[in-house]
């Protein structure tokens, strides 16, 4: 339980990380030119709600691979990011996340029954993080570093059903992001180092661990309003508690409207120690104004 929400928390911030903001200068479709490191111009505004459902029916503990009754996490995640300077340098914003999770061999649609009461259910809004981005480096535009502090909202990880929700630690996270597109304009490589130091709470599973995550996304653009990917995604947690995992995945995106994008991405968790080996289900709406 508390090392599977590791992988839910995982995926639905490198998977959010892989957004892209507005470059007015551009007359191509927004999912072509709005590259992930994109910064906001002053009064531009980009709000993105983001949902993950992740489910296991096996996992990896001390080097042995067992079945185990099935656990399904959801995460619902709305972010909000503005420009703030008039040389398009910095963004800030704030980041919030609400949490259903079923235990004991539940069905995973049952997650969004959302029924707390439920001695094998939990749920609720888990934590906020104010968040900064900004452009470090003046003669490298296409990279950038965002920096969040996610506060927690509940007082305790698992309920006396031993259902667990969240991590009560604080966690201090670094996202590092770099795009390429290639010469032809029909391929992107994305690439995404992101890094955190969880603290505050004794009694936490997350505490005093540091977390390392790189992932590579490679994006094709079949047409103007529309991109399909690939990535790999790496998952190191160091510290008190330790655990690994590595997922692979695919997915794509559209430009409904001129402001609105739709995202869907799949992805599979094919090794990993100390976790769960289940595979996770992502679908995401994107305005940009």
């Amino acid at each position: 339980m508390k090392k599977t929400i590791a992988i839910v928390v995982f995926v639905a911030i490198t998977l959010n990380g892989f957004s892209q903001e507005i470059d007015e200068s551009s007359q191509k479709s927004n999912v072509q030119t709005y590259t992930p490191s994109k910064l906001l111009k002053k009064g531009q505004w980009d709000i993105k709600w983001f949902n993950n459902l992740y489910t296991e029916t096996e996992k990896r503990e001390n080097g042995v691979k067992s079945d185990k009754a099935r656990e399904t996490y959801f995460t619902s995640t709305i972010d909000v990011f503005t420009g703030v300077s008039d040389n398009s340098k910095i963004n800030v914003g704030l980041l919030a996340e609400i949490r259903s999770n079923v235990v004991g061999g539940r069905d995973a649609l049952d997650v969004f029954s959302f029924d707390s009461e439920a001695v094998s259910a939990r749920s609720g809004l888990t934590s906020i993080a104010p968040v900064i981005k900004f452009n470090p480096l003046k003669n490298v535009s296409n990279f950038t570093v965002q920096s969040a502090f996610h506060i927690p909202l509940i007082s305790e990880e698992s309920d006396t059903n031993g259902v667990f929700l969240d991590q009560t630690a604080f966690t201090f996270q670094n996202r590092f992001f770099y795009d390429y597109t290639l010469p032809s304009g029909d391929w992107q490589l994305f690439t995404e180092l992101n890094t955190e130091y969880n603290f505050g709470d004794d009694d936490s599973f997350a505490n005093n661990t540091f977390v390392l995550a790189p992932g590579i996304f490679m994006s094709y653009f079949p047409g103007d309003k529309s991109t399909i990917l690939g990535f790999v995604q790496h998952y190191q947690r160091m510290g008190d508690f330790k655990q690994d995992f590595t997922a692979l995945g695919f997915g794509g995106k559209y430009q409904l409207t001129k402001t609105l994008n739709l995202e869907a991405l799949y992805s599979k968790f094919i090794r990993g120690e100390n976790t769960g080996l289940g595979q996770s289900f992502n679908i995401g709406l994107r305005a940009l104004f």
